[in-house]
């Protein structure tokens, strides 16, 4: 089915010009491993993390034929390497990376570096689910006595970040809006004509595709992005409108496991 849409999706390039835009959150990181909320904590990615990378995404990316000639990460580490891992397996690491801060992770307050079973177990399922699906979902800011608070507020990636806009904690509603000028300037890349491929984190890939796809609050909410599985959207270059719906390159039974695995709250 996918391989259908795809070649639909080529044969449309005949009939009208068309560009493709590729959205992939990073590969598995150590606090993904350990089931912890990580937001802004820089972590690296975990062994396994580093393996989706080149072996789920780069060789579903590689399988569909895909190009770029830019890709947009955050300034965290997870994102940048699995970038370089992909690009590296595609013969593609002369691609320039455009780092940007507001391409961050949601910040998750002072949930940051709990398991998220932990949490749930003190405040309730409920009550963890709607802070991290809820769109207006806020946990509490992060405070001096969390052990990753000065790891995060001294870290120099995030000096570019401008006085007044560092965040203690965002909910879902917040991180739209903070992705939203990054997006701007994306979309005019990729109508000149640009192949780009954003590869970025978990909640800010849901922030994009509420943009891209034009999502109501409520439906956004439902939404669980896998780790490593490249997201496809198709632009008509003439119109800048958006065709279809994204299409995720992969098995579909993987697919189902592993977005079934992050809307869960684990263990």
């Amino acid at each position: 089915m996918v391989f259908i849409r795809l070649l639909k999706s080529k044969l449309s390039q005949f009939m009208m010009k068309t560009n493709r835009l590729v959205v992939i959150r990073h590969g598995e990181s150590e606090f993904n491993l350990e089931n912890k909320f990580c937001g802004w904590h820089d972590v690296s990615l975990s062994p396994n993390g580093a393996s989706e990378a080149c072996d789920i995404a780069a060789d579903a990316l590689i399988k569909a034929k895909m190009q770029f000639d830019v890709c947009y990460t955050s300034v965290l580490r997870r994102s940048r390497d699995t970038a370089d891992i992909i690009l590296a397996k595609m013969n593609s690491s002369y691609v320039p990376i455009k780092a940007d801060w507001r391409l961050c992770e949601r910040h998750y307050g002072n949930l940051t570096g709990y398991n998220k079973r932990f949490i749930a177990d003190r405040y309730g399922e409920e009550q963890v689910q709607y802070w991290r699906r809820g769109y207006d979902g806020l946990p509490p800011p992060i405070q001096p006595d969390n052990r990753y608070y000065y790891a995060i507020c001294n870290n120099p990636v995030f000096s570019d970040v401008p006085a007044g806009q560092f965040p203690l904690t965002e909910s879902l509603h917040m991180c739209v809006e903070r992705v939203k000028p990054a997006w701007d300037d994306i979309l005019d890349e990729v109508l000149k004509g640009n192949r780009v491929m954003i590869c970025i984190h978990g909640t800010v890939a849901r922030a994009l595709i509420k943009h891209i796809e034009g999502l109501s609050d409520e439906d956004i909410q439902h939404v669980n992005i896998p780790n490593s599985v490249p997201r496809v959207y198709e632009y008509d270059l003439k119109t800048g409108k958006l065709i279809g719906g994204g299409i995720y390159l992969g098995d579909p039974e993987y697919i189902k496991k592993m977005t079934a695995q992050v809307a869960s709250i684990g263990k």
